[in-house]
């Protein structure tokens, strides 16, 4: 069982809170993730607001809606749904769960990562949502915001040091291990160093899977 890093952080908690605090019509937000050492169809709620919600987030995770097969689908970055009735039958677990507790519609952001994963934002209203403005709203602010929540998240998932992220940054951006070190006014062996640690870390064999891992994780 996967704990949703704000679950013990205070930054991350505090950037969710003030966020839905203003004058936000969504009462609550899950954020979900790739399993970084799983498949492609695999999530992990990674953060969620206000806690109690963790485990209708949990839930959605486990579900196979949206995901990996909604964006082999070309379906849009953005989404907006009514959520089923709680009596509905048909209703799916996640549907009936976030339902039981009041919540009538819900609005998925997308932020895409390399080789098919996302990060996927979902803000849940305790009303229907019927003017489409409304959720445009919605969309607009999870985009304004996501740059601080991802960092927080990064920083919570990651077991990378700073230097490590930092070298993992620079080769992202297309530097050899040599433009690196004279970035950072260091050796060479140095950056390769650090690579390497940060290879292990994230148990992969080459600089390129080793990008590709941490952005998943939202280091980069």
């Amino acid at each position: 069982m996967v704990i949703p890093v704000n679950f013990d952080s205070v930054d991350l908690d505090t950037v969710l809170s003030e966020w839905l605090s203003r004058d936000f019509p969504a009462q609550a937000v899950a954020v979900l993730g790739p399993d970084p050492f799983g498949g492609v169809d695999d999530r992990q709620l990674v953060a969620v607001h206000p806690l109690a919600f963790t485990a209708a987030g949990r839930a959605l995770a486990a579900s196979a809606d949206f995901g990996a097969p909604w964006r082999e689908s070309a379906a849009p970055l953005v989404a907006w749904q009514s959520l089923s009735r709680p009596e509905d039958p048909g209703a799916k677990p996640w549907r009936s769960l976030w339902s039981a507790h009041g919540f009538h519609s819900v609005v998925r952001v997308e932020f895409p990562l390399p080789a098919g994963r996302a990060f996927e934002c979902f803000m849940f209203t305790q009303r229907e949502l019927v003017d489409r403005s409304e959720a445009a709203m919605l969309v607009w602010s999870a985009m304004n915001v996501w740059p601080l929540v991802q960092r927080a998240v990064g920083l919570r998932r990651s077991t990378l040091s700073p230097r490590e992220r930092e070298c993992l940054q620079l080769a992202f951006q297309g530097l050899t291990a040599r433009e690196s070190s004279l970035r950072l006014l260091c050796a060479e062996r140095t950056v390769n160093y650090h690579l390497s640690n940060a290879m292990a870390k994230l148990k992969v064999d080459s600089k390129l899977a080793a990008i590709q891992r941490a952005c998943w994780l939202g280091v980069i």
